[in-house]
């Protein structure tokens, strides 16, 4: 099982968003048969059934085990990762782009850009998987607490300026199988719960 997966699907997407088959997904954190769910869930094993066969369709669920009873056989299912994202990808042409969006200062321009590194990360992350490969990531998080808008101006300049000296040092238009790396830095209000 994935920690996370990114679903670009638009079924996938819908099936993800239903809230029964979310449950199902929820309580398929460790292998189950339709028979215990049912049970646990008070629903007929027909029913569950039908909502495991359309999360497999979508490989959101896989195939854990198989036990034999009788002549009866009992699969055993387990959701294909711990957590999801939706990827914009899943809205087609109405998903968020932050080529559309002109105000760089924006809330909006900074959620498209957090769309984009969904999408085009999701995209890549499945790609290596497929390969047996990792990806070459980096993140920086943190929470800075600004004395005042001054000095968070301050900040934005230097920071602004540090960047681009970097970028400047590194980049290599010429390099021959050089790879290109997207850099976002962001900024936003932390919320009440935000931990430094």
């Amino acid at each position: 099982m994935l920690e996370l997966d990114v679903i670009e699907l638009p079924a996938a997407a819908a099936l993800a968003l239903d809230p029964m088959k979310t449950l199902l997904l929820q309580e398929l954190a460790a292998p189950a048969s339709a028979a215990s769910l049912a049970g646990r869930l008070g629903l007929t094993r027909q029913r569950v059934n039908y909502h495991l066969r359309a999360l497999e369709d979508c490989k959101l669920v896989e195939p854990a085990e198989e036990r034999q009873w009788g002549g009866l056989t009992e699969r055993l299912m387990v959701a294909t990762a711990a957590s999801y994202v939706v990827s914009p990808a899943a809205l087609g042409p109405i998903a968020v782009d932050p080529e559309r969006t002109n105000d760089r200062l924006s809330a909006s321009y900074l959620i498209a850009l957090a769309a984009r590194i969904i999408r085009e990360v999701g995209g890549l992350w499945r790609t290596a998987r497929q390969s047996d490969k990792r990806l070459a990531t980096l993140s920086i998080d943190t929470v800075i607490r600004f004395r005042s808008p001054a000095d968070r101006a301050a900040f934005t300049a230097d920071l602004t300026k540090a960047v681009a000296a970097l970028a400047a040092r590194y980049h290599d238009e010429s390099a021959l199988g050089g790879r290109p790396h997207r850099l976002v830095v962001a900024s936003y209000p932390a919320p009440g719960d935000a931990k430094p």
